[in-house]
């Protein structure tokens, strides 16, 4: 659901971007799976056949996401669409995460339209994915809405990081879009064989305790992201 991997970018040339204000920041990723998967990404992407463009990727990534939505629908009837969720998130992996490094290797980049067009589309995405996972009986809603909830806080705070710091933060310490996906994916294939867990005495959707702890998680993230960019903002701009 975050936005994609990519690799730090060139500074385009003078024109429409630097007139417009846009800032094309340096990218960075630190999450477990980040230099193992740059080097995957840029392998593919120069292989991948001329007439696929970016945007091909891009609107991949988009319709998979959606779709891993409608399956989360559909495992409410029959627990075995999970397994066509994690089909759809693998898919959704591979247009979005490989969407920016093609435009870098063919230095086909549009950075101004790239942002807005990927980041709307993981809005949206991230809803449909959401919201399917609450139709699917798998999770109560409150827990469905608060993940999402929680998504958007770290992804506005990204993007305000990138406005006001001229970096953007692609991953937040060891966590990622990768490691999101594969999480998301365990817990798929584990709910269509034991939905419930049984903890104290009692019992639970495993999407529940997964929710709540994904929950408490994004809370502690943001709030730690948001303490230490305050602060670098506060001593880069201190009043005398």
């Amino acid at each position: 659901m975050l936005t994609n991997m990519a690799d730090p970018v060139k500074q385009p040339p003078s024109g429409g971007t630097r007139e417009s204000g846009f800032v094309n920041a340096p990218r960075i990723h630190t999450a477990l799976t980040a230099d193992v998967e740059r080097r995957l990404l840029v392998w593919m992407a120069n292989r991948i056949p001329a007439a696929v463009n970016p945007d091909h990727l891009t609107a991949l990534a988009f319709i998979a996401q959606l779709l891993a939505g409608a399956a989360y629908g559909l495992a409410s009837r029959d627990g075995r669409a999970l397994w066509l969720v994690n089909v759809f998130l693998a898919l959704n992996w591979f247009g979005d995460s490989l969407d920016g490094t093609l435009a870098r290797v063919r230095e086909q980049q549009r950075p101004r339209y790239g942002f807005y067009v990927d980041h709307i589309a993981d809005t949206l995405g991230a809803l449909a994915l959401m919201g399917g996972l609450g139709f699917s009986g798998l999770v109560h809603w409150p827990i469905a809405a608060g993940m999402l909830v929680g998504f958007y806080v770290l992804s506005i705070e990204s993007y305000l990081t990138t406005y006001t710091l001229g970096r953007f933060h692609l991953s937040h310490g060891p966590l990622g879009p990768t490691e999101i996906r594969i999480v998301l994916a365990i817990g798929n294939a584990v709910a269509s064989v034991h939905p419930y867990l049984e903890m104290a005495g009692r019992r639970f959707l495993l999407f529940d305790v997964g929710g709540a702890i994904a929950l408490a998680v994004m809370a502690v993230m943001a709030i730690l992201a948001a303490v230490r960019h305050t602060s670098v903002l506060y001593r880069q701009e201190t009043v005398r």
